[in-house]
């Protein structure tokens, strides 16, 4: 095939997983994961890890960037993109193809098109100097930077500041040099309409509160991980923590995190739309394609 990359996106609940297995079997490939949050080990039900679609008739895929720091780490986009570049050239090397799996679309970029991204060292004085600062006005003085990296992460304070520390840095410091490699992507989505969408996502989190997700936030904190760091990775790490140390109720921790995703879920959308307007050719598929026309589908687009 004439692209050396295949990319599978799309917002949360959406089979992003199965599709990128299948097509890493079908082309000889092995997956790249561009996922923010499923680096970190004991971190499974909450992100959405699914690690059993990982094996297809009794063969295991390979699979790159899952469960490579431990939770409580910080892991920042910079480390990515140095992990990516180490995972495609170890993939091509094998003379494999890579297959990149994801919905954090600020790592997609990052890998995709070769931002020179640099190391920001912490500023502990500057960070004090915001902590007195709602997340309108962090989220005003972040979107007042003329080249912003990330303007999504603003779901919690740690990270909004975290954020404008970035951009604060980048303002005044030049950007590091990154030996990229060529790559020549072909972009697959797959794309549910709004209220589907919602209907999977709610469908999916009752399921993974069944299968222990509040006793995986448990275990993290028995094993010493602190639950101002589990709330610093938010969504279900947030409120489930709020839940177990006992600031919500059930009921309210399972209010306030679907409509969380669903939010989420929309910014989603939003940067795979902010992509293509940059240039980017995403092919979308209908969700509700059967797996055997999606894979024929991605074969038919991969030899154009």
């Amino acid at each position: 095939m004439q692209n050396n990359l295949l990319v599978v996106l799309g917002a949360t609940a959406t089979g992003k997983t199965s599709l990128a297995v299948h097509l890493a079997k079908e082309f000889n490939g092995e997956i790249i994961s561009a996922d923010s949050r499923q680096i970190y080990r004991g971190m499974d039900l909450g992100t959405g890890k699914d690690l059993d679609e990982y094996v297809l008739d009794g063969t295991p895929i390979p699979y790159h960037l899952i469960d490579i720091a431990d939770a409580g780490y910080k892991y920042n986009v910079y480390e990515f993109q140095q992990d990516f570049v180490k995972a495609f050239e170890l993939i091509t090397a094998k003379k494999k193809m890579p297959v990149v799996c994801g919905g954090t679309g600020m790592y997609l970029e990052a890998a995709l098109k070769g931002y020179k991204l640099i190391a920001v060292p912490k500023d502990q004085a500057f960070r004090d100097e915001l902590l007195d600062k709602s997340l309108d006005e962090l989220g005003a003085i972040l979107r007042s930077y003329k080249k912003v990296h990330n303007n999504s992460d603003l779901e919690t304070q740690k990270r909004a500041i975290r954020a404008i520390e970035i951009e604060r840095y980048c303002a005044s410091h030049p950007e590091i040099e990154i030996d990229y490699p060529e790559m020549n992507p072909l972009l697959i989505g797959i794309k549910f309409d709004r209220e589907v969408r919602r209907a999977r996502i709610t469908q999916r989190l009752k399921e993974r509160l069944k299968s222990g997700m509040v006793e995986e936030v448990e275990a993290l904190i028995k094993s010493g991980v602190s639950a101002d760091d589990l709330i610093y990775y938010g969504l279900e790490y947030k409120f489930l923590t709020q839940y177990v140390v006992g600031d919500l109720t059930y009921d309210e921790m399972f209010t306030s995190l679907e409509v969380a995703i669903h939010q989420f879920a929309k910014r989603q959308m939003t940067w795979f739309r902010k992509m293509e307007r940059s240039g980017s050719n995403i092919h979308w598929l209908d969700g509700f394609m059967p797996l055997e026309e999606k894979i024929q589908k991605v074969k038919e687009l991969a030899v154009i």
